[in-house]
């Protein structure tokens, strides 16, 4: 293997980037600014040590609390729960919601070893005891793993405040889809329409 193969080897092992599109990426590197791989390279391996997880909500920051946690206009009485910190930026895009977030960082998958310890369900609880949260609302993916993370919180968070509104997004959103790629339009649809459990 070939220093151009190694290169699109490591592109493909990537989320969303196949083995042709890993080519093409590793002949652009190859046809590029030696200035411009350089500022490429240092942001990559800079960028663990440079984001953090923000210590109230879980989604990624460069400062913590994160600017949406730390913004005195957002309403705190509305916690958004996602599965991952991209998801985040995608609902924050949409322009529809004001409240604050709290990513689970997955969802509950047994097939794949991921049970409900390995989430950041304390820290939502923990949230909802110490805040005056009166909605919560489930934005997970539409699958299988999703819905059963969201019956399986709704029945905690219940017992914990049974006067807690607890709401998910509602049709819009492709089933098996992922809100990460989910269109500005769709969001602001499902945040308007959703529904209790």
């Amino acid at each position: 293997m070939n220093a151009i193969e190694n290169l699109a080897e490591s592109f493909s092992s990537m989320p969303g980037i196949g083995k042709k599109t890993a080519m093409r990426l590793a002949y652009f590197c190859l046809k590029a600014d030696a200035g411009f791989l350089q500022q490429f390279a240092s942001e990559l391996t800079a960028i663990q040590s440079k984001i953090k997880k923000c210590s109230v909500c879980g989604s990624y920051t460069e400062v913590d609390p994160c600017p949406i946690c730390s913004d005195p206009t957002r309403d705190t009485s509305t916690i958004c729960v996602v599965e991952q910190a991209q998801d985040v930026v995608t609902i924050n895009g949409s322009g529809e919601y004001s409240g604050v977030f709290h990513v689970l960082d997955g969802v509950i998958a047994p097939l794949e070893g991921i049970g409900p310890e390995k989430l950041a369900i304390p820290q939502l609880i923990k949230r909802l005891n110490e805040n005056n949260v009166r909605e919560v609302i489930f934005a997970l993916n539409p699958t299988i793993e999703g819905d059963t993370t969201a019956l399986y919180l709704q029945k905690i968070l219940q017992e914990i405040n049974p006067e807690l509104k607890i709401t998910r997004l509602a049709s819009g959103l492709p089933v098996g889809g992922d809100i990460e790629y989910a269109d500005k339009l769709t969001l602001a649809r499902s945040f308007r329409a959703r529904m209790t459990f």
